[in-house]
């Protein structure tokens, strides 16, 4: 049985498994966009959302805890620096999965992680539109001849 089981195995022994989902991770925070079968895209999606979480902490037990899982300074950098930033008010979400093809060689269904973009302030309502005022000015105007 699969009680308390969270994480999919993929085919693979778990040194191997850590490797790839820490590459997947710093390719998709260097890039913004990765493309990859669906299955290991929303183990990647759960990855990352706690990557970027780590990054709005931005303190140093969450920067070294990061870095365990990130492969490079640069990218560190910015998961710290402009990731946090950009998903400062957000509260979760960060990523998202969409569906893109079926592929060739194997008929393995592919996805693509994006991250998402920064959420918007909503805009000031626009004016109602004023048909209904014109309308009852054209009855008026009957009514009076």
């Amino acid at each position: 049985m699969r009680h308390r089981m969270n994480t999919r195995k993929l085919g693979r022994t778990a040194a191997h498994r850590v490797a790839m989902y820490r590459n997947l991770v710093s390719s998709l925070l260097e890039h913004e966009q990765v493309e990859t079968t669906h299955a290991k895209a929303r183990e990647l999606k759960r990855l990352a959302d706690q990557m970027i979480t780590l990054g709005k902490r931005g303190d140093l037990h969450a920067r070294r805890q990061a870095m365990r899982v990130v492969h490079g300074k640069d990218v560190t950098a910015k998961l710290f620096g402009e990731l946090a930033e950009r998903y400062a008010d957000r509260p979760g979400g960060y990523t998202r999965v969409l569906r893109t093809r079926t592929r060739v060689g194997d008929a393995a269904e592919m996805s693509v992680v994006q991250l998402v973009e920064a959420m918007e302030k909503p805009a000031a309502e626009a004016p109602a539109k004023k048909k209904k005022k014109a309308r009852k000015k054209k009855t008026a105007k009957a009514d009076a001849d």
